[in-house]
């Protein structure tokens, strides 16, 4: 199986066991805090990699040889795998210290761990992310004007957007968020304006859409038209506050929007998907209903009903 196609948790799995210290923390400031046990309190520390490779010596540990496999010492763990040992010697240590020592041994060994994990889990995240960035690229090539994108704004149809979402499942990218959009009165501008009108407020939407999608650095962003004045957006490997950034730009945009007879307003609901067993269409589901309440929301806000009929008064 390629790696474009392995799940997020699968190449963790893989790759974990390519990384050794040097590849997650800084050897010299991890050094000088062993070396600051050793000046300060006396603990005696060999640091190895996972095979037993001498990394570091900190203190006087005569003939002593590592041996990973029959006394492997304390172990630093990267997504379940160990990428090196800690051998430490209490000789040195005055008796009324060492239980205050064994502290702060113990939190060194939770700080580097803590870290060492967060600096894999980016520095994959990051291929992660280039892998999806060129399977988007291909993917926006073969759809550009062909009948995967949706005539009227170029933005993906149902069943392209449909694909891309079930892409994204299978690769059990999380966290994802999910945004639906719906067009608040697009039929009053269709009555009352003509399909002209109503269809050049549809591509306003759009475009708003996917401008502030790129505003926001978004590049593996997912945008359909689902429905007549209905879209949905999918931010791959999306935090919630920078997905609900997302929605907020996108609502201003569409009040900042100057013209004669439109005044786009539309309605959002924004919902993570955080666990890889979630369905997106129950997903998206919550985020309906979630749009709905903002819908609601907004069409009973005062001052509402005016900006939608401005363009009365014009004609």
């Amino acid at each position: 199986m390629s790696n474009k196609k392995m799940a997020f948790a699968q190449q963790l799995e893989q790759n974990s066991k390519n990384y050794y210290p040097k590849d997650l923390f800084d050897l010299d400031a991890a050094g000088d805090m062993l070396t600051e046990l050793k000046n300060s309190f006396g603990l005696d520390t060999i640091m190895t990699d996972r095979h037993g490779s001498i990394i570091m010596v900190k203190g006087d540990f005569g003939d002593f040889q590592p041996d990973v496999v029959n006394r492997p010492g304390n172990k630093i763990r990267v997504n379940g795998r160990t990428v090196c040992h800690i051998y430490a010697k209490y000789d040195n240590v005055a008796q009324e210290n060492i239980a205050a020592v064994n502290r702060l041994f113990g939190a060194y060994m939770q700080t580097i761990e803590g870290f060492s994990e967060k600096s894999f889990l980016a520095s994959e995240q990051a291929l992660y992310i280039d892998e999806l960035e060129q399977q988007a690229e291909k993917e926006a090539d073969q759809a550009k004007y062909s009948v995967q994108t949706d005539p009227l704004t170029g933005l993906l149809n149902r069943n392209y957007f449909i694909s891309h979402m079930k892409q994204l499942a299978e690769r059990e990218v999380v966290p994802t968020a999910a945004i639906c959009v719906n067009i608040n009165d697009w039929r009053f501008v269709d009555n009352n304006y003509g399909e002209e009108e109503s269809d050049r407020l549809i591509v306003a939407v759009a475009k708003i859409l996917t401008d502030k999608a790129e505003e926001c650095g978004f590049e593996n962003v997912v945008i359909g038209r689902v429905e007549g004045d209905v879209f949905y957006v999918l931010l791959p490997l999306t935090e919630e506050e920078d997905a609900k950034a997302y929605c907020a730009k996108i609502q201003q945009a569409c009040l900042d929007f100057e013209d004669e007879k439109l005044a786009p307003s539309i309605a959002v609901g924004c919902v993570m998907k955080t666990n890889v067993e979630e369905n997106f269409k129950e997903v998206f589901s919550d985020a309906e209903y979630v749009m709905l309440e903002n819908k609601f929301e907004i069409k009973n806000a005062p001052g509402y009903r005016e900006r939608l009929e401005k363009g009365l008064k014009k004609s």
